[in-house]
């Protein structure tokens, strides 16, 4: 049974530097690190926790455990900087689907 999304799915790299909160000078980021994942380029409305309305231009598939708040600066594989809208994280024990995490980017 595949309890995590297989490695050799996940094609491209991109990296994250986590949303860390507001600080004196603005919006304060950890540091930044490389991740595989699976992009896809695609645009949809979505929804945030708090109702609001968003367009999202990419979303991304990743191993479980993707520390992505929203808010958070992501590089995606063509080198564009965009901000994380939406994180989940999406697991199905005793199914034979893989867990992942999944993120929708501005």
């Amino acid at each position: 049974m595949v309890t995590r999304v297989p490695p050799s799915l996940l094609r491209h790299r991109i990296g994250v530097e986590p949303y860390l909160g507001d600080g004196a000078y603005g919006p304060a980021y950890g540091l930044l690190v490389v991740h595989p994942a699976l992009v896809s380029h695609t645009v949809r409305m979505i929804r945030a926790a708090d109702g609001r309305a968003f367009t999202s231009t990419a979303q991304i598939i990743a191993a479980p455990g993707l520390d992505c708040p929203p808010g958070s600066r992501v590089t995606l594989p063509d080198g564009r900087i965009t901000t994380a809208l939406v994180s989940t994280g999406h697991t199905a024990p005793g199914l034979p689907v893989p867990a992942c995490s999944e993120v929708m980017t501005e």
